[in-house]
């Protein structure tokens, strides 16, 4: 299976959940996650805005507003293929932008050394770290500029025994699913 069908594999499933599951779903994730000592000791935690059927992000970020972290958000600068990395004092500094994918309008520019943990989106995973993104490297060219814990949000659904790899994929260190926490670091 190359990346493709992996990535396309994966989102159907992830589609595929229902309404009910998905809610039931997001609120283990959220709920493991800020209970991570990793979360809990951050003080800058950067965040992705949900778009389409990925786990449900709000929540998290208003847990995080809520205790008192800085809370970075992601704008993608398509000139650069890079993401701009702003901070956010609330749920109002957002609003569509590329692709109609939620984005911070404006903030606070953060270094991505500044980051102590990264809450990354993706199509697909496995345990070993493995992530299929959506396409455009706009992660792992932020991941190898950063030594920030970094934990993707995903549903079991978007979990596989092994993802194709290529040389410039950055593997990330934890998964939180809905069912449990994967340390990939082992």
């Amino acid at each position: 299976m190359d990346k493709a069908e992996a990535r396309r594999t994966a989102l159907l499933r992830r589609d595929a959940l229902g309404a009910s599951e998905r809610a039931e779903a997001d609120a283990a994730i959220r709920n493991r996650f800020t209970a991570l000592a990793e979360f809990k000791s951050a003080g800058c935690v950067m965040l992705f805005a949900s778009f389409r059927s990925e786990v449900d992000t709000k929540g998290i970020i208003e847990d995080a507003l809520s205790a008192d972290k800085r809370v970075v958000l992601p704008k993608i600068v398509r000139g650069k293929a890079a993401l701009q990395l702003l901070e956010i004092k609330g749920l109002k500094d957002m609003a569509p932008g590329y692709m109609g994918i939620p984005e911070p309008q404006s903030g606070k520019e953060v270094a991505p050394s500044e980051l102590d943990l990264i809450a990354v989106p993706g199509a697909a995973f496995d345990t070993q770290g493995g992530r299929i993104g959506y396409g455009g490297g706009y992660y792992d060219r932020l991941l190898t500029s950063t030594s920030a814990m970094t934990v993707a949000l995903a549903y079991e659904a978007q979990m596989m025994d092994r993802v194709p790899r290529e040389g410039h994929d950055v593997l990330i260190r934890a998964i939180v699913t809905e069912r449990r926490y994967i340390d990939c670091d082992g």
